[in-house]
C-alpha cells in the first residue's frame, strides 16, 4: 500500500513538472521572440501546414505557429498577473470575513453576491472600455472579477477552522484574532489558497482571449489568441481553416495544462485526497 501510493506521489509529481515545463517553454520563447519570426511576407500568404510552416500561413503571409506561440505567451503571462494580484485580494478579504464574525461574513458576502450577479464577461468587458483596453484594462477587469469563488473558499474554510479545540483554546488564552489568524489559521489555508490560485489561471486566459477575440482587449496589432481568431473568421469560408483551429487547439491545451497542475496540486498537498 505504501509503495502504491509513493509511486503515485511520484507520478504526481512528474506530471506537474512537465505541464510547467511545457508552460514555461511556451512563456519563455514567446516572451523572447523577434517580431521577425512573425513577420509579413507575402510572397508565403495562405499557406496550409507544412513542415517550413507547422500551423501554415495566414492572408499576409505570417507563420501562424509563431503568431500562436506569442499569443499563448502573451495570454498566459496576463492570466499570471491577473491570478496571482487576484488572488491575494481573494485570500485577504476571506480571512478578514472568516475572521471578524457576522456583520463581516455579512458584508463580505453581500459584495460576492453583487459581483457574481453580473456575468463576468460583461462586467470584464465594462472594466476594459473603462480604463482604455490594452494589457492594463483586461488585466484589471480579470483581476475585479474574478476573486469571488476563492475568497468564499478560503471564508468557508476559517469559519470551519474557527470552531476547532486549538483556536478556541487561543482566543480564551488571550490570543489576539491576528496572532491566531498568522499562526493557526493561515497554515490551513494555504494549500486551499495555492490549488485555487493555478485553478484560476484557466479562467484568466479564456476569460482574457474572450474579450479580446469580441474586440474589446488588447489591440489588433498586438499578437494575441483572441485577436488571431477574431481575424481567422473572415477566412474560414475559403477553406483556410487551419487559421482557427490550431490556434484555438493550442489554447485549449494550455487551459488543459493548467488545470491538470490545479489537480495534481491539490492531490499532492491536500491530505483528504490521498484516498481518491
Amino acid at each position: 500500500m505504501i509503495k502504491k501510493l509513493q509511486n503515485r506521489r511520484l507520478q504526481t509529481i512528474l506530471i506537474i513538472i512537465f505541464s510547467v515545463l511545457v508552460i514555461g517553454v511556451i512563456t519563455i520563447t514567446g516572451m523572447t521572440m523577434s517580431p521577425d519570426a512573425y513577420a509579413t511576407s507575402f510572397e508565403n500568404k495562405n499557406l496550409p501546414p507544412s513542415s517550413a510552416h507547422l500551423f501554415g500561413t495566414d492572408w499576409m503571409g505570417r507563420d501562424m505557429f509563431m503568431r500562436t506561440i506569442k499569443g499563448l505567451s502573451t495570454s498566459i503571462y496576463i492570466g499570471l498577473a491577473a491570478s496571482g494580484v487576484t488572488s491575494v485580494i481573494a485570500l485577504f478579504l476571506g480571512i478578514i470575513a472568516g475572521m471578524s464574525g457576522k456583520h463581516g461574513s455579512a458584508v463580505f458576502n453581500w459584495f460576492v453576491d453583487l459581483f457574481m450577479g453580473i456575468p463576468h464577461l460583461i462586467l470584464l468587458i465594462l472594466i476594459s472600455i473603462l480604463l482604455g483596453k490594452g494589457t492594463k484594462g483586461v488585466t484589471v477587469g480579470v483581476i475585479v472579477t474574478h476573486w469571488c469563488t476563492l475568497g468564499r473558499i478560503v471564508q468557508a474554510e476559517i469559519l470551519s477552522l474557527k470552531n476547532s479545540q486549538y483556536v478556541q483554546a487561543s482566543a480564551k488564552l488571550g490570543k489576539s484574532k491576528l496572532w491566531i489568524a498568522c499562526r493557526h489559521i493561515l497554515p490551513h489555508v494555504v494549500p486551499q489558497f495555492i490549488v485555487g490560485l493555478v485553478l484560476m489561471f484557466p479562467h484568466a486566459i479564456m476569460h482574457e482571449s474572450s474579450v479580446t477575440f469580441l474586440g474589446f482587449g488588447l489591440p489588433p496589432e498586438q499578437p494575441a489568441i483572441g485577436i488571431i481568431l477574431s481575424e481567422s473568421m473572415k477566412y474560414l469560408t475559403t477553406g483556410m481553416w487551419w487559421l482557427a483551429v490550431l490556434p484555438g487547439i493550442s489554447l485549449l491545451l494550455i487551459v488543459i495544462l493548467f488545470e491538470v497542475i490545479g489537480n495534481q496540486l491539490r492531490l499532492l498537498i491536500d491530505p483528504y485526497s490521498v484516498q481518491e
